[in-house]
Protein backbone atom coordinates (compact mmCIF):
# COMPACT_ATOMS: atom_id res chain seq x y z
CA UNK A 1 0.00 0.00 0.00
CA UNK A 2 1.29 3.47 -0.90
CA UNK A 3 0.96 5.87 2.03
CA UNK A 4 -0.06 9.50 1.44
CA UNK A 5 2.83 11.97 1.33
CA UNK A 6 2.30 15.06 3.46
CA UNK A 7 4.57 18.12 3.15
CA UNK A 8 6.65 18.98 6.23
CA UNK A 9 4.85 20.88 8.99
CA UNK A 10 6.94 24.04 9.41
CA UNK A 11 4.94 25.52 12.32
CA UNK A 12 1.84 24.72 14.37
CA UNK A 13 -0.72 27.12 15.81
CA UNK A 14 -3.45 26.25 18.28
CA UNK A 15 -6.64 28.28 17.99
CA UNK A 16 -8.67 28.93 21.13
CA UNK A 17 -12.21 29.19 19.76
CA UNK A 18 -14.36 31.41 21.96
CA UNK A 19 -18.12 32.09 21.80
CA UNK A 20 -18.86 35.72 21.04
CA UNK A 21 -20.45 36.38 24.45
CA UNK A 22 -17.41 34.97 26.27
CA UNK A 23 -14.61 36.23 24.03
CA UNK A 24 -13.45 39.05 26.31
CA UNK A 25 -13.29 36.84 29.42
CA UNK A 26 -11.57 33.99 27.60
CA UNK A 27 -9.03 36.16 25.84
CA UNK A 28 -8.21 38.08 29.03
CA UNK A 29 -7.54 34.84 30.91
CA UNK A 30 -5.23 33.32 28.30
CA UNK A 31 -3.37 36.59 27.87
CA UNK A 32 -2.77 36.74 31.63
CA UNK A 33 -1.55 33.16 32.13
CA UNK A 34 0.67 33.14 29.03
CA UNK A 35 1.98 36.68 29.69
CA UNK A 36 1.15 37.75 26.16
CA UNK A 37 -0.60 40.70 24.54
CA UNK A 38 -3.36 40.64 21.95
CA UNK A 39 -2.61 41.61 18.36
CA UNK A 40 -4.92 43.82 16.37
CA UNK A 41 -8.06 41.87 15.50
CA UNK A 42 -8.44 40.86 11.86
CA UNK A 43 -10.84 39.09 9.57
CA UNK A 44 -14.03 40.30 7.94
CA UNK A 45 -15.71 40.57 11.36
CA UNK A 46 -12.63 41.08 13.53
CA UNK A 47 -12.90 37.45 14.58
CA UNK A 48 -9.18 36.55 14.69
CA UNK A 49 -6.32 37.70 16.91
CA UNK A 50 -2.90 36.39 17.96
CA UNK A 51 -1.36 36.07 21.43
CA UNK A 52 2.01 37.84 21.10
CA UNK A 53 4.94 37.25 23.46
CA UNK A 54 7.88 39.60 23.90
CA UNK A 55 10.18 36.92 22.49
CA UNK A 56 9.73 34.10 20.01
CA UNK A 57 7.07 33.39 17.41
CA UNK A 58 3.42 33.11 18.39
CA UNK A 59 1.73 29.71 18.42
CA UNK A 60 -1.56 30.61 20.13
CA UNK A 61 -4.45 32.46 18.52
CA UNK A 62 -8.05 33.24 19.46
CA UNK A 63 -11.16 33.24 17.30
CA UNK A 64 -14.77 34.28 17.81
CA UNK A 65 -17.07 31.38 16.91
CA UNK A 66 -20.80 30.90 16.80
CA UNK A 67 -20.91 27.62 18.72
CA UNK A 68 -19.69 26.43 22.08
CA UNK A 69 -15.98 26.94 21.33
CA UNK A 70 -13.04 24.61 21.73
CA UNK A 71 -9.56 24.10 20.27
CA UNK A 72 -8.39 23.48 16.73
CA UNK A 73 -4.97 23.21 15.10
CA UNK A 74 -3.53 25.14 12.16
CA UNK A 75 -0.53 23.32 10.65
CA UNK A 76 1.61 25.67 8.55
CA UNK A 77 3.45 24.36 5.50
CA UNK A 78 5.15 25.59 2.35
CA UNK A 79 2.51 23.75 0.29
CA UNK A 80 -0.94 23.98 1.88
CA UNK A 81 -2.63 22.36 -1.11
CA UNK A 82 -0.42 19.30 -0.77
CA UNK A 83 -1.35 19.17 2.91
CA UNK A 84 -5.03 19.31 1.98
CA UNK A 85 -4.58 16.42 -0.45
CA UNK A 86 -2.72 14.40 2.17
CA UNK A 87 -5.55 15.03 4.65
CA UNK A 88 -8.09 13.79 2.09
CA UNK A 89 -6.00 10.70 1.36
CA UNK A 90 -5.86 9.99 5.11
CA UNK A 91 -9.64 10.09 5.50
CA UNK A 92 -10.22 13.77 6.22
CA UNK A 93 -12.67 16.05 4.43
CA UNK A 94 -12.84 19.66 3.25
CA UNK A 95 -15.28 21.91 5.11
CA UNK A 96 -14.57 25.29 3.48
CA UNK A 97 -12.01 26.99 1.25
CA UNK A 98 -10.93 30.58 1.97
CA UNK A 99 -8.39 32.79 0.25
CA UNK A 100 -5.50 31.92 2.55
CA UNK A 101 -6.56 28.72 4.28
CA UNK A 102 -8.61 25.57 3.87
CA UNK A 103 -10.82 24.30 6.69
CA UNK A 104 -10.65 20.52 7.07
CA UNK A 105 -12.22 17.90 9.27
CA UNK A 106 -10.31 14.88 10.58
CA UNK A 107 -11.85 11.39 10.31
CA UNK A 108 -13.01 11.72 13.91
CA UNK A 109 -14.61 15.11 13.28
CA UNK A 110 -12.04 17.60 14.62
CA UNK A 111 -11.64 20.82 12.64
CA UNK A 112 -8.20 21.98 11.48
CA UNK A 113 -6.93 24.49 8.94
CA UNK A 114 -4.17 24.11 6.35
CA UNK A 115 -2.33 27.44 6.28
CA UNK A 116 0.80 28.81 4.57
CA UNK A 117 4.01 28.86 6.58
CA UNK A 118 4.93 32.43 7.59
CA UNK A 119 8.59 32.05 8.54
CA UNK A 120 8.16 31.23 12.24
CA UNK A 121 11.15 29.51 13.82
CA UNK A 122 11.55 30.30 17.54
CA UNK A 123 9.46 29.00 20.42
CA UNK A 124 8.26 31.51 22.97
CA UNK A 125 9.95 31.28 26.41
CA UNK A 126 8.49 29.45 29.38
CA UNK A 127 6.23 31.63 31.53
CA UNK A 128 7.04 32.40 35.18
CA UNK A 129 4.13 32.86 37.56
CA UNK A 130 4.16 35.21 40.57
CA UNK A 131 5.93 32.65 42.79
CA UNK A 132 8.40 31.59 40.12
CA UNK A 133 6.65 28.40 38.99
CA UNK A 134 7.17 27.83 35.27
CA UNK A 135 4.59 26.80 32.68
CA UNK A 136 4.16 26.59 28.93
CA UNK A 137 1.27 25.75 26.61
CA UNK A 138 3.04 23.05 24.62
CA UNK A 139 0.51 20.31 23.89
CA UNK A 140 -2.91 19.85 22.34
CA UNK A 141 -4.80 16.78 23.51
CA UNK A 142 -7.11 15.33 20.85
CA UNK A 143 -9.84 13.51 22.77
CA UNK A 144 -11.23 10.61 20.75
CA UNK A 145 -13.97 8.00 21.20
CA UNK A 146 -12.78 4.36 21.23
CA UNK A 147 -14.35 3.53 17.85
CA UNK A 148 -12.47 6.37 16.13
CA UNK A 149 -9.17 6.22 17.96
CA UNK A 150 -7.09 4.18 15.51
CA UNK A 151 -8.28 6.17 12.48
CA UNK A 152 -7.67 9.48 14.23
CA UNK A 153 -4.20 8.38 15.33
CA UNK A 154 -3.32 7.29 11.79
CA UNK A 155 -4.61 10.59 10.40
CA UNK A 156 -2.53 12.84 12.65
CA UNK A 157 0.56 10.63 12.43
CA UNK A 158 0.37 10.60 8.64
CA UNK A 159 -0.43 14.31 8.32
CA UNK A 160 2.40 15.49 10.58
CA UNK A 161 5.00 12.82 9.88
CA UNK A 162 6.05 13.15 13.52
CA UNK A 163 7.33 10.33 15.73
CA UNK A 164 4.45 8.39 17.29
CA UNK A 165 5.12 6.97 20.75
CA UNK A 166 3.16 5.24 23.46
CA UNK A 167 2.24 7.67 26.23
CA UNK A 168 2.48 7.25 29.99
CA UNK A 169 -0.89 5.45 30.11
CA UNK A 170 -2.45 2.84 27.78
CA UNK A 171 -5.00 5.36 26.49
CA UNK A 172 -2.33 7.90 25.45
CA UNK A 173 -0.27 8.13 22.28
CA UNK A 174 2.06 11.07 21.68
CA UNK A 175 3.16 12.69 18.43
CA UNK A 176 6.51 14.35 19.07
CA UNK A 177 7.47 17.16 16.69
CA UNK A 178 10.96 18.44 15.84
CA UNK A 179 12.42 20.25 18.84
CA UNK A 180 11.95 23.78 17.46
CA UNK A 181 8.20 23.40 16.97
CA UNK A 182 5.97 24.74 19.76
CA UNK A 183 3.22 22.12 20.09
CA UNK A 184 3.09 18.38 20.32
CA UNK A 185 -0.09 16.31 19.99
CA UNK A 186 -1.46 13.89 22.57
CA UNK A 187 -4.07 11.43 21.29
CA UNK A 188 -6.28 10.41 24.20
CA UNK A 189 -8.67 7.47 23.90
CA UNK A 190 -11.84 8.24 25.84
CA UNK A 191 -13.86 5.68 27.77
CA UNK A 192 -17.16 6.51 26.06
CA UNK A 193 -18.45 7.26 22.58
CA UNK A 194 -18.72 11.01 22.11
CA UNK A 195 -17.74 13.65 19.52
CA UNK A 196 -14.03 14.24 19.02
CA UNK A 197 -12.73 17.34 20.79
CA UNK A 198 -9.47 18.90 21.87
CA UNK A 199 -8.04 20.82 24.79
CA UNK A 200 -4.81 22.59 25.73
CA UNK A 201 -2.24 21.11 28.11
CA UNK A 202 0.33 23.18 29.99
CA UNK A 203 3.61 21.68 31.19
CA UNK A 204 4.30 22.96 34.73
CA UNK A 205 7.27 22.92 37.08
CA UNK A 206 4.84 23.06 40.04
CA UNK A 207 1.25 22.14 39.18
CA UNK A 208 -0.23 23.35 42.47
CA UNK A 209 1.46 26.75 42.24
CA UNK A 210 0.35 27.23 38.63
CA UNK A 211 -3.15 26.07 39.56
CA UNK A 212 -3.40 28.71 42.30
CA UNK A 213 -2.19 31.40 39.91
CA UNK A 214 -4.75 30.40 37.30
CA UNK A 215 -7.51 30.36 39.92
CA UNK A 216 -6.60 33.95 40.79
CA UNK A 217 -7.46 34.82 37.18
CA UNK A 218 -10.85 33.09 37.30
CA UNK A 219 -10.08 29.43 36.48
CA UNK A 220 -11.61 26.62 38.54
CA UNK A 221 -10.26 23.20 39.45
CA UNK A 222 -12.28 20.24 38.16
CA UNK A 223 -10.23 17.19 39.22
CA UNK A 224 -6.74 16.32 40.43
CA UNK A 225 -4.77 13.29 39.29
CA UNK A 226 -1.25 12.10 39.99
CA UNK A 227 0.34 13.77 36.97
CA UNK A 228 -2.25 16.30 35.82
CA UNK A 229 -5.01 18.57 37.08
CA UNK A 230 -8.14 19.25 35.05
CA UNK A 231 -9.21 22.90 34.96
CA UNK A 232 -11.96 25.10 33.56
CA UNK A 233 -11.01 28.51 32.20
CA UNK A 234 -13.43 31.39 32.94
CA UNK A 235 -15.54 30.46 29.89
CA UNK A 236 -16.00 26.88 31.12
CA UNK A 237 -13.63 25.29 28.59
CA UNK A 238 -11.46 22.39 29.78
CA UNK A 239 -7.68 22.46 29.88
CA UNK A 240 -5.06 20.57 31.90
CA UNK A 241 -1.99 21.38 33.97
CA UNK A 242 0.56 18.57 33.76
CA UNK A 243 3.75 17.74 35.64
CA UNK A 244 5.77 17.55 32.43
CA UNK A 245 8.95 19.66 32.27
CA UNK A 246 8.09 23.02 30.61
CA UNK A 247 11.46 23.06 28.85
CA UNK A 248 11.51 19.49 27.50
CA UNK A 249 7.92 18.23 27.71
CA UNK A 250 9.07 15.07 29.50
CA UNK A 251 7.57 13.64 32.66
CA UNK A 252 9.60 13.61 35.87
CA UNK A 253 11.37 10.36 36.74
CA UNK A 254 9.38 8.04 38.97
Amino acid sequence: MVLPTSPPIRWMHAFIDLPVDRFDAGAAFWLAVTRTRLSARRGARGEFATLLADEGDAHLKVQVVGGAGGIHLDPGTDDPQALVQAALDLGGSVVAVAERFTVLRSPGGLLLCAVPYQGESARTPVVAGPGGALSRVDQVSVDVAPSRYDAETAFWAGLTGWDLAQGSRPEFRVLRPPAHLPLRILLQRLDEEQPTGAHLDLACSDVDAVRAWHESHGATTVARHERWTVMHDPTGSVYCLTSRDPATGTLPAT
